[in-house]
């Protein structure tokens, strides 16, 4: 039995959502109630394995609890990037990996491709691609060209942009170069979560706002909630950085806190200030860079702030003081600009693994788990969700053996090791790459 302490309490300060029109969201759990399947969390991961089981097993009924509401945790809060080729430290790894990580990224997307459109899901997808961008000269030099030299190995199409060459596209002088690979899908992660939540098969039933609070793991599943509880013979987890207060992958997660500031609207006059594309999206390099999105609806994403972040809170002062810090962010690189401000600040809560493993697999008899993308949630989270469900019905699926190949999360030091560890670590990436502020 597990006692689940540690509880989402994201706060309403989402942007993405906020934008979005009103939705009455599924109602709580209040009774005790039984099913063949049982998901907790309805991030990615949660919810491509409702409708992964949904299809495998449709004589099946399978429950779907989340603690907050659709959209309202990280699934809901990233930068707005499905994006296919090796990403971050996963560029450290083996030339003969990235083709593994590329297979699911690309089989994601293409399910979340079929999703958008089957279900008319408004979310303002856009295959744009992705730009990759070097403030310094330096980091144009030690970072991008490497990337560029591995896509020629792996023969992947990409473009390298000087900085007005850049300007052209984006409106921005700021940055000395950039490299753009056409293979990213741009959209509201929030508008996105909400779709595939709202469009489930009928034999999935949905609870929003029903936080698990005890777990009881046995020949049958017994999940308990404030006000319910649910019996199920088979689990499946996507819970994310909470998962080690359900008893699993214990002292192997570190809890990574990302914030971000999205702008009001741009008037027609400030569209045409700054120019460039209909929309677009750029990933920084290196840990201080600030990663941007330019909206279909014409605001500006600035995403820029990577802590620790044990316990999973934020204050309204610490946003407060971001938005600041944000507003810096975007003077510097659209000084055309000037009366642009942010309109909404917020922060998530993700999951990584000190050696880039994924929670995934079989953790006990009857539970699987679909956790810990490493910042990568819109496709590892989708792909780890539908695998976790292929797998726990024991459905032939290649894929399994790439994702699994990608390995497990570590062990990791006890605390205050640990917590020393992690701050020293993102302290001196900070500073390595102070120049792409």
């Amino acid at each position: 039995m597990a006692d689940i302490n540690l509880l989402p309490q994201d706060d309403a300060t989402n942007g993405w959502n906020n934008i979005l029109p009103t939705r009455i969201p599924n109602l709580p759990l209040t009774d005790a109630v039984s099913a063949d399947w049982v998901i907790v969390g309805a991030g990615f991961a949660g919810l491509a394995a409702a409708r992964r089981l949904a299809e495998n097993r449709p004589e099946d009924h399978i429950i779907l609890l989340e603690a907050q509401e659709l959209s309202g945790a990280a699934s809901g809060r990233n930068a707005g990037f499905a994006i296919d080729l090796p990403h971050g430290r996963q560029l450290q790894d083996e030339l003969s990996v990235m083709p593994r990580h590329t297979r699911l990224a690309r089989s994601a997307m293409d399910y979340l491709q079929h999703q958008v459109d089957t279900h008319g899901i408004e979310c303002q997808w856009s295959p744009r691609g992705q730009y990759h961008g070097a403030v310094s000269a330096h980091a144009f030099k030690t970072d991008i060209e490497p990337f560029a030299s591995i896509l020629d190995q792996l023969g992947e199409p990409y473009r390298l942009l000087d900085r007005q060459q850049l300007a052209a596209e984006i409106g921005t002088s700021y940055y000395h170069g950039a490299l753009y690979a056409p293979g990213a899908i741009l959209m509201n992660p929030a508008a996105l979560v909400r779709g595939l939540g709202d469009s489930l098969p009928e034999n999935v039933t949905v609870y929003e706002n029903s936080p698990v609070i005890q777990a009881d793991y046995g020949g049958t599943i017994t999940l308990t909630t404030n006000t319910g509880s649910v019996q199920a013979r088979q689990l499946i987890l996507g819970t994310g950085i909470y998962t080690e207060d359900f008893g699993f992958y214990k002292r192997s997660l570190i809890p990574i806190a990302l914030s971000a500031s999205l702008s009001r609207s741009l008037t027609i006059d400030e569209q045409k200030a700054l120019g460039g594309q209909e929309d677009w999206g750029l990933t920084p390099v290196g840990m201080p860079g600030v990663t941007m999105r330019y909206t279909q609806d014409h605001r500006i994403l600035i995403r820029q702030k990577v802590e620790y972040g044990p316990g999973c809170r934020r204050s309204d002062a610490y946003r407060k003081r971001l938005r600041v810090v944000h507003q810096d962010r975007f003077n510097a690189r659209f000084p055309m600009l000037p009366e642009v401000t942010m309109e909404h600040t917020w922060t998530g809560f993700v999951c990584a693994a000190q050696n880039q493993g994924h929670g995934f697999g079989k953790v006990a008899d009857n539970i699987h788990s679909a956790v810990c993308q490493n910042g990568i949630g819109v496709t590892k989270g989708t792909i780890s969700g539908l695998l976790a469900a292929d797998l726990a019905c024991g459905r032939d699926n290649p894929l399994i053996a790439d994702l699994q190949s990608l390995g497990t999360p570590n062990q990791l030091p006890p605390q205050p090791l640990l917590g020393l560890g992690v701050r020293a670590n993102l302290a001196w990436r900070h500073w390595m790459g102070r120049a792409e502020k």
